[in-house]
């Protein structure tokens, strides 16, 4: 805005002197044409200021012979301009002659008539016009005040209304903070909804912890209590001897203790969904299968997937490995020759797909694979085997597991997991 107003200020002063310029041009023209029409004969110009009440401009006139000024006032400021050499328009500020004005913009013309040389000026007093213009000016300047006043204003409202609901998400979190509430509800801007979704994802994210967390001490607890006892029972009878009997059975009972411990340990190394974490398929699951490829060495491990090195999903990587991982053993472990992966992924769902040639699961049986409680599942061999950490970890994901009997034998095991809507854009990009 100050730009804008010195800008309106240089613009109003040479707009006016251009304007007043070709008037003064225009006069002197009109000048010159009476003086050739009368032939040089300005006797009539002498009465009545006839040019002067007409143009309202002083003016001065010179031949040879004579010289004209009206007003005689301004004889003093004009009679050094008829002297002048310079043609067009001249501007005079300060002049020290009395009774003239003190700033005054004139236009000077020569010209001949016969072999005469005559001399039109003519001039305005610009006093009262930059009078004006600093009027005009200083006006401008309280409007483009108030103008900005009012701008600041509107601003400042905009930028309340705008705030309110920041200031409602700031009153959520303190009151998360100070355990008020649970999880934040309040109508955010569109640009920070996704910022308090993540903050209650993390929030559900910390309650399931959580939760497991309790839910595998109580087990764990449960689980080696009786262990415990029995181990305990044995060394405080004195007067039982130790015998190898009751020595295997001890050392059972702490096996079963290592392994409650180990599954138990494997669990809370899940981590489930959570916001920034990602894995790329394709690269662990052939170093997976390079391992079980030695681990298994008369076996083919086989990888079939339309997917690039650089793909990522949404898992976090130690959950795709104990998914992968899990799987491949179990197929490896009974299958014949041969085990394929497959790994594929749509707009919206994750497939991780495991088929072995082995003798496969009675029917009966495939609905008990992978239940929760099913501690067997982690301690012996077999399909079952770590197919409980793989149905948790799929849970977590909300995806679901799903094993079925291959039509020639052997046991296919598909995990289906849904698209994140960040990793889908990325996917569809």
């Amino acid at each position: 805005m100050a730009l804008a107003w010195f800008v309106h200020g240089f613009l109003l002063e040479t707009t006016s002197q251009t304007f007043v310029i070709s008037q003064l041009k225009d006069e002197a023209a009109f000048l010159e044409h009476q003086i050739r029409q009368s032939g040089g004969k300005i006797d009539t110009l002498r009465t009545g200021d006839y040019f002067q009440e007409l143009f309202h401009h002083a003016f001065a006139i010179q031949s040879p012979s004579q010289t004209l000024v009206s007003p005689q006032s301004w004889t003093a400021l004009l009679s050094p301009l008829l002297q002048s050499d310079q043609q067009g328009a001249i501007r005079v500020r300060e002049a020290n002659a009395s009774d003239v004005p003190s700033d005054v913009l004139a236009f000077r013309k020569s010209f001949l008539v016969g072999d005469q040389r005559w001399v039109v000026v003519v001039s305005e007093d610009m006093t009262a016009l930059r009078d004006s213009q600093a009027g005009l000016h200083a006006w401008t300047a309280i409007v483009s005040i108030l103008l900005i006043l009012l701008l600041v204003g509107v601003i400042w409202v905009a930028i309340v209304l705008s705030m309110r609901p920041i200031v409602s998400l700031q009153a959520a979190l303190k009151e998360l903070q100070i355990g008020q509430i649970s999880r934040i509800n309040v109508q955010a801007p569109e640009e920070f909804r996704p910022l308090v979704q993540q903050l209650n994802l993390l929030l559900d994210s910390l309650d399931r912890r959580l939760k497991r967390s309790r839910d595998a001490l109580a087990n764990l607890s449960h689980s080696v209590k009786t262990p415990i006892a029995a181990v305990r029972q044995v060394l405080e009878d004195t007067a039982r001897p130790l015998d190898d009997d009751l020595r295997h059975e001890m050392a059972s009972r702490l096996s079963d203790i290592d392994k409650q411990l180990e599954a138990e340990m494997r669990r809370s190394r899940l981590a489930g969904p959570q916001a920034g974490t990602n894995s790329y398929p394709v690269k662990q699951a052939r170093d997976l299968l390079w391992m079980l490829g030695r681990l298994y060495p008369d076996k083919s491990f086989e990888l079939s997937t339309d997917l690039s090195d650089e793909q990522r999903w949404p898992i976090e990587q130690h959950d795709l490995n104990e998914i992968l991982g899990n799987l491949l053993d179990n197929a490896g472990k009974w299958s014949s020759r041969c085990v394929e992966l497959l790994l594929e992924n749509d707009l919206e769902t994750i497939r991780i797909v495991v088929s072995d040639d082995g003798p496969g699961v009675a029917e009966e049986a495939i609905g008990q694979l992978g239940k929760r409680g099913l501690r067997l599942d982690e301690q012996t061999p077999g399909h079952g085997l770590g197919l409980a950490i793989v149905d948790d970890i799929v849970q977590r994901y909300d995806g679901k597991l799903i094993l079925e009997r291959i039509r020639h034998g052997g046991l296919k095991a598909s995990v289906e997991l849904s698209m994140s809507p960040n990793f889908a854009e990325q996917f569809q990009g």
